[in-house]
């Protein structure tokens, strides 16, 4: 079993680099795949309501028989549920899901700025309440741009533990990623392969060929050592085997370099833009 890395938060807690993600995994299988990904060596889970399967990771780690305790356990605050006594319900439905008194981190999932008259300050102090009591050991955000987090430092007295972001070699997002640095906010890097897109690119399977790793493995690797933190999906048990295998090998600084070179600006962004996007899911 390698040997995953942790990051410091701000807070003191420490959260694995590498862990597992159920974005997009039916709720149906999402039991199954979390238990494989705990059994093969992962201790970091990232979950969403938006992503209708907390319950499912919760009884995967049950069915793991490991240890409550030694799994690290983020979700995410629904866009519908802003407002602080929507977001204290949604976070009780939360516990009630997974099963546990507590989570190791929540996040606000969206900033929603053209929503709710921009107001995610509201929000975030709510989540400060769960961390208070203790049932949220970490609050962080989702998806915040350099304004948005300027905003929280202005008007609360919670730095964001960590801000997940879309990163991958195609987008960089280094102006979010640089705040994040200064302030001491985690990046944790969202489409880490950009949807499989990178995988192709010559530069990547250049030094995969190199290597003697996969495409897959050289992109995360280049997350890992650049110190963001990943979570990788997927449900097929080899390919998790495959995500989790980063840790006996290293980039050179030119591939690192490389890799990095590749980055398109906002032309590389696959997903919504935070600064416009507004969706509620029905």
């Amino acid at each position: 079993m390698s040997t995953v890395p942790t990051i410091e938060l701000n807070d003191g807690a420490r959260i694995p680099q590498l862990g597992f993600g159920v974005y997009q995994i039916p709720p149906e299988d999402t039991a199954g795949a979390v238990k494989t990904a705990l059994e093969i060596g992962y201790r970091h889970i990232d979950t969403a309501q938006m992503y209708q399967n907390e319950k499912g990771v919760g009884q995967g780690i049950r069915d793991a028989g490991v240890d409550r305790g030694e799994v690290f356990v983020t979700s995410k605050l629904n866009n519908g549920f802003h407002k602080p006594d929507n977001a204290r319900r949604a976070f009780d439905r939360t516990l009630e899901q997974l099963g546990f008194e507590y989570v190791d981190l929540f996040l606000i999932h969206w900033p929603l700025p053209t929503l709710y008259d921009g107001d995610y300050v509201s929000t975030w102090k709510t989540l400060e309440e769960f961390k208070k009591d203790g049932r949220a050991r970490s609050i962080g955000v989702s998806n915040f741009q350099v304004a948005h987090l300027e905003k929280l430092a202005a008007e609360t007295g919670t730095v964001p533990a960590v801000n997940q972001i879309e990163v991958h070699p195609y987008f960089l997002n280094d102006e979010v990623r640089a705040y994040g640095t200064q302030h001491g906010i985690a990046t944790e890097a969202w489409s880490p392969i950009a949807q499989g897109k990178v995988l192709d690119d010559p530069v990547v399977t250049r030094i995969a060929e190199a290597t003697g790793k996969s495409p897959a493995q050289v992109v995360l690797r280049w997350h890992i050592q650049r110190g963001d933190i990943v979570f990788p999906k997927s449900v097929t048990e080899q390919r998790i085997k495959d995500n989790f295998a980063l840790f006996d090998f290293e980039l050179g600084d030119d591939d690192l370099a490389a890799i990095s070179a590749l980055g398109k600006g906002e032309d590389g962004r696959i997903g919504p833009n935070p600064d416009t996007f507004d969706y509620v899911p029905d």
